[in-house]
């Protein structure tokens, strides 16, 4: 797939047309987008069933960006669904009709270095410093728990290292802080990120596992003791596929969401229920094949599909652990297995995050200590950055110059036409 690059310039030329940046409003849904744009709505009949399920992943305060005419009409616009995935509305040149696609977000990953005297605190001149809103939240986050930033004063030091995500010439998505040290008193303190992600001022770090080797946090460890937790969906697990937001659709052969996770087995595998509920559904769902989705406390949802057979009907009350179905391949599958999703108030989220595995033995955890990954390095870095100051990068709010027009190529005949 490629990429094409269109200056407003040359955008002015053949179409007259002008990049907008816009903010998803509260409340605002797929279909009522369409109309705000005399699209019709028949389009969302086009959309692929398994596809439909992507417009509940539409974030409010999201920005997203549109391709306009010079009337107003909308030519494009790129919706992100995540940080890797967006939604593509494409309006023909030659027909005016409307289509809809899932394709990957494109962007670049830069690193960026700052240092900064303290004025009034942390958060507030990293913002004034860099323009970077998300990046001043997340250094406030660091410090957190970590410095008491009402001790600091006048003119201590902040030094940072990050990498930021970059989409049409702006910060995309969350930064990845490396390392953050504040200089007060002529003591430096170095905060680090973990080989979680987490921020720690140890460049070892404990780290505990669960029985199957798996990382878990001090939070999930009490959720997995919590009798509130959901079982596996299969007594003998193996995961073919795990929850992405970008993953390499195997039968459509094209980058789709997989917002749950897989797990092979042999056809007639029983499909156990991973918490007590409410069948909200059972019966045939597009690509998902056969399907039961049912409704726990909470406000979680849990979806089993591609079955062979169903063993509920649709508000039939079912306890964990109680077989639903079997495992099949009806539906769009390449093979027996369960794709199994979960849902807290129709979002969907990592259901290995929540799922666990128990044993007649209770629950067993092991605890290493785990070097930080680039901490002494880092820290190398800082130190000389304190020698010689880079000069700060900073976001500036300027207009767009230029758009991405992405993937499809009978777009790109349009353009020439």
């Amino acid at each position: 797939m490629k990429v094409l690059v269109i200056f407003l310039s040359f955008i002015s030329l053949v179409f007259g047309a002008k990049t907008v940046k816009s903010i998803w409003p509260e409340g605002k849904t797929f279909s009522g987008y369409l109309v705000d744009h005399n699209v019709s709505v028949a389009l969302i009949g086009n959309i692929d069933e398994d596809d439909m399920q992507f417009l509940s992943e539409i974030r409010n305060g999201e920005k997203f960006y549109e391709l306009l005419s010079k009337d107003g009409t909308l030519l494009q616009s790129l919706i992100p669904i995540g940080e890797e995935m967006q939604i593509q509305i494409i309006r023909a040149r030659k027909d005016g009709k409307y289509s809809f696609d899932i394709v990957p977000i494109h962007y670049t990953e830069h690193e960026h270095k700052a240092v900064i005297p303290i004025q009034s605190n942390p958060q507030n001149d990293l913002l004034r410093a860099t323009n970077n809103r998300k990046l001043s939240n997340k250094i406030n986050y660091f410090f957190k728990n970590n410095i008491d930033c009402r001790r600091l004063r006048k003119d201590d030091t902040l030094a940072i290292i990050y990498k930021q995500k970059e989409r049409l010439g702006k910060p995309f998505g969350s930064p990845d802080i490396k390392i953050a040290m504040i200089e007060t008193r002529k003591k430096k303190r170095f905060i680090y990120a973990g080989n979680d992600g987490l921020p720690t001022m140890k460049t070892c770090k404990a780290i505990t596992y669960d029985s199957k080797g798996n990382q878990v946090s001090a939070k999930q460890i009490r959720r997995i003791k919590s009798k509130h937790k959901f079982d596996m969906p299969l007594r003998h697990i193996r995961i073919s596929s795990r929850f992405s937001y970008k993953r390499w659709h195997p039968i459509l052969r094209r980058y789709r969401p997989h917002l749950g996770t897989d797990f092979a087995g042999r056809r007639g595998t029983p499909i156990l229920a991973v918490n007590s509920g409410t069948v909200t559904f059972s019966g045939w769902k597009g690509g998902y094949g056969k399907v039961v989705k049912i409704k726990h406390h909470g406000g979680y949802t849990s979806l089993y599909a591609h079955q062979s057979r169903i063993r509920v009907k649709k508000g039939q009350k079912v306890h964990k652990g109680q077989v639903i179905g079997y495992l099949g391949n009806t539906g769009r599958s390449t093979g027996p297995h369960l794709h199994f999703g979960l849902y807290r108030y129709g979002r969907a989220i990592n259901p290995m995050k929540v799922l666990t595995k128990k044993s007649s033995g209770g629950f067993s955890f092991t605890t290493k200590k785990i070097a930080v990954k680039g901490a002494k390095k880092n820290r190398v870095r800082v130190l000389k950055m304190l020698k010689n100051p880079p000069k700060n990068f900073k976001w500036d709010i300027i207009e767009k110059n230029y758009t991405l027009v992405k993937d499809k190529k009978h777009y790109i005949q349009n353009i020439k036409r």
